[in-house]
């Protein structure tokens, strides 16, 4: 039974050896994937910032807000929810951050009598809405740790025809926005319609007098600019979002590895411990079976310490052993000892051999005697 044990437990710890290596080395390709994915969150930066100073420009340049784009609805009736999450797991609560953030934003619309339409972006959203039952449209995957322009293009294009078609009345984005390696937030963003808050509040460049700029003329109309530049600035907003989700995603990624590594690691000594004591319990048990059966072989010959020699010796019976002598002469002092031969009456004679100088009894024999 233990070694049976020692076996299953050694299976076990080659298991997670094999697991830990596994995870360790994921979480080293997460670790320097959050530089790549960081660095193209701040490349985008600089384009999000300046088509929104280009959107304000036009704004202030007279452009009308009659554009679909920015024109909200009086009632909202459906929202429709765009869901970023991961394609793959093993990357900790990120993916169920975003998943319980959408459905308690769905769960509210239903208890106030609106209608919904979730837009999955990765599989991870897609398979836990559908499994749900939950009301779904077009799905978005297969791009989630590196995502492109046109990925963001598809999207905002689905998007932006749901509201002008008046399918929806409002979009918003549900991602993990990235702050830090170690920070990072869900965030709820609405998409649609522009507010006239974000488009307003220009610097009045296309007609400004006071010198503090160029002045810029638009050709054509600012209003037809702003109606062609508005899905541009939803595609950025989406890329950027796109850009955030990726870089949270290798960030939770790392830390989800190596807690999984340090835990591979503990419950290896564990069993380890755990092993080598059924190992040594192995070990003991058959040292034991090893002496019992010694024991049991020899039990025949040798009980209780006693030596079988006949029942003939000497004349006498020996059934216990002798003492030992502990009297010993040195070989300078020792003298020569008598021999005496014992006739007997059967066929068998002894010989005795005793020094002279002993003291046997009350008779004191000085060397030279002998005693019949």
């Amino acid at each position: 039974m233990a070694g049976g044990t020692e076996r299953i437990l050694r299976g076990r710890v080659k298991a997670m050896q094999s697991t830990k290596k596994i995870t360790r080395a994921m979480e080293l390709i997460a670790g320097s994937r959050i530089v790549k994915a960081q660095q193209r969150v701040q490349a985008a930066v600089p384009y999000s910032e300046q088509i929104t100073e280009v959107v304000k420009d036009l704004a202030a340049a007279g452009a009308s807000f009659d554009s679909p784009m920015l024109a909200g609805r009086d009632e909202i009736k459906t929202t429709c929810y765009v869901a970023i999450t991961a394609d793959r797991g093993l990357c900790g609560g990120y993916n169920a951050g975003v998943q319980r953030a959408t459905e308690g934003e769905v769960k509210a619309d239903v208890l106030s009598g609106k209608d919904y339409t979730i837009v999955p972006v990765g599989k991870k959203a897609e398979g836990y809405f559908r499994f749900r039952d939950y009301q779904l449209s077009q799905s978005f995957m297969g791009f989630s740790d590196q995502p492109t322009y046109e990925d963001a293009r598809r999207i905002g294009e689905y998007v932006v025809d749901l509201f002008v078609s008046g399918k929806v009345d409002k979009v918003e984005l549900v991602y993990t926005r990235f702050i830090t390696a170690g920070s990072q937030e869900v965030v709820l963003r609405p998409l649609v319609p522009l507010s006239a808050a974000t488009v307003a509040g220009g610097d009045g460049k296309a007609g400004s007098t006071d010198g503090s700029g160029s002045s810029y003329e638009f050709e054509p109309d600012p209003t037809e600019i702003l109606d062609t530049l508005l899905p541009r600035y939803v595609e950025a907003r989406i890329y950027a979002a796109l850009l955030n989700a990726a870089a949270s995603e290798h960030a939770f990624r790392q830390r989800a590895m190596k807690s999984a590594t340090d835990n591979a690691e503990d419950l290896i000594k564990s069993l380890s411990i755990v092993m080598n004591r059924a190992r040594q319990a192995s070990i003991t048990s058959e040292i034991m079976e090893i002496v019992g059966g010694a024991a049991a072989l020899d039990g025949g010959d040798n009980i209780g310490g006693y030596v079988d020699m006949g029942d003939d010796f000497f004349g006498a019976q020996l059934g216990a052993p002798s003492a030992p002598s502990t009297r010993s002469a040195s070989p300078a002092t020792a003298a020569p000892a008598a021999a005496a031969t014992v006739p007997d009456s059967g066929t068998a004679t002894a010989t005795i051999e005793r020094p002279v100088n002993s003291v046997d009894g009350d008779e004191d024999l000085t060397p030279g005697d002998t005693k019949s």
